[in-house]
């Protein structure tokens, strides 16, 4: 089995000893993202801010691969606070749209940097999309 760590610029980098994204095989798997800029800063704001941030940068560690969100086959979403789901899930589905892949979402206590929210996902990469 071969591993690629994926690294780009246009998401912030990782703040521990881990990276963006691995793919292996057709799959690629995503750290979780919160919503820092590429630079690194915080974004302020509430949910639906922070949200289009967290995705955001997934959408530039997907493209890094030259993959989008209609490749996505599930995501794992955290969430600081629960009655804020209603808010989070308009701005998921505006990047989504008619692409539904699986989804678990769950309330925790604590996300680094206190933030609001954090996305992780697995995509799977075509046969068409396979470059590298």
């Amino acid at each position: 089995m071969s591993l690629k760590i994926v690294s780009t610029t246009d998401a912030p980098a990782a703040i521990g000893p881990y990276a963006q994204a691995v793919r292996t095989g057709n799959l690629l798997y995503t750290s979780g993202q919160i919503p820092l800029t590429p630079a690194g800063e915080l974004v302020a704001g509430g949910i639906q801010d922070q949200t289009r941030q967290v995705l955001a940068n997934l959408k530039a560690v997907l493209s890094a691969e030259g993959l989008g969100f209609s490749d996505v086959i599930k995501t794992t979403v955290f969430l600081k606070d629960m009655n804020q789901f209603a808010e989070f899930n308009e701005v998921y589905a505006s990047h989504f749209g008619a692409h539904t892949p699986a989804r678990s979402t769950v309330e925790v206590a604590r996300l680094p940097k206190d933030v609001l929210v954090e996305i992780e996902l697995i995509a799977a990469i075509s046969v068409e999309t396979v470059r590298n």
